[in-house]
């Protein structure tokens, strides 16, 4: 991968990883926790989200492994005592960073399939339509740490909930590892699915 491709691989990154983050702090917002808003989050500025580890560190060794790359920001603080449901507002503040990636991917594809533009601007906008559905796709995921996973909440006693919490990053490795070994990736429909939005 040359550095050009790299450079540009991860502006598109932190511009769909803005939008994932934002969503979350405008959702937690409206549900009545400011929270978010406070410490900056309710901001498109990659500035405002980038976690050193989550953000650089680990896409960047998952590019150079040949692996979809994938990764975090830095976690949008809520306090669920502001929401007037808290498990429920909790699950939809969480669904609103994937689901904002769905129809941004969504929008992007739209544009790239019926609006002429440059090539070069076509392909960066198909790259975000990839990205998108990327992010969308593993952060739905029903493992901790991922949004996904704040299904759990609606369901189960706090007790058995954070003791999830405490097994998801496990599990969520062990699903990465055992997908790839097995030569079966979780993502692997995601070109497919690019492909068909962009036309």
């Amino acid at each position: 991968m040359t550095v050009i491709v790299l450079v540009i691989s991860f502006i598109g990154f932190f511009i769909c990883l803005s939008v994932h983050e934002a969503a979350h702090a405008y959702m937690s917002l409206k549900l009545g926790d400011p929270t978010a808003k406070l410490e900056g989050r309710l901001s498109l500025n990659p500035l405002a989200h980038i976690d050193l580890i989550g953000t650089i560190v680990v896409p960047l060794f998952l590019i150079f492994s040949g692996l979809p790359a994938f990764g975090w920001a830095k976690p949008v603080m809520i306090n669920p005592r502001n929401f007037s449901m808290p498990r429920r507002d909790n699950f939809l503040t969480a669904l609103a960073g994937p689901v904002s990636n769905l129809l941004f991917g969504v929008l992007l594809g739209l544009i790239v399939r019926f609006v002429p533009l440059p090539e070069i601007v076509s392909s960066f906008l198909a790259l975000l339509v990839s990205i998108n559905i990327l992010l969308a796709a593993f952060n739905l995921l029903p493992i901790p740490p991922l949004d996904g996973s704040k299904i759990w909440g609606l369901f189960l006693s706090d007790e058995s909930y954070y003791m999830l919490e405490r097994m998801g990053p496990f599990i969520l490795l062990a699903v990465i590892v055992f997908s790839y070994s097995s030569g079966f990736s979780i993502f692997g429909w995601v070109s497919t699915l690019t492909n068909l939005i962009v036309g």
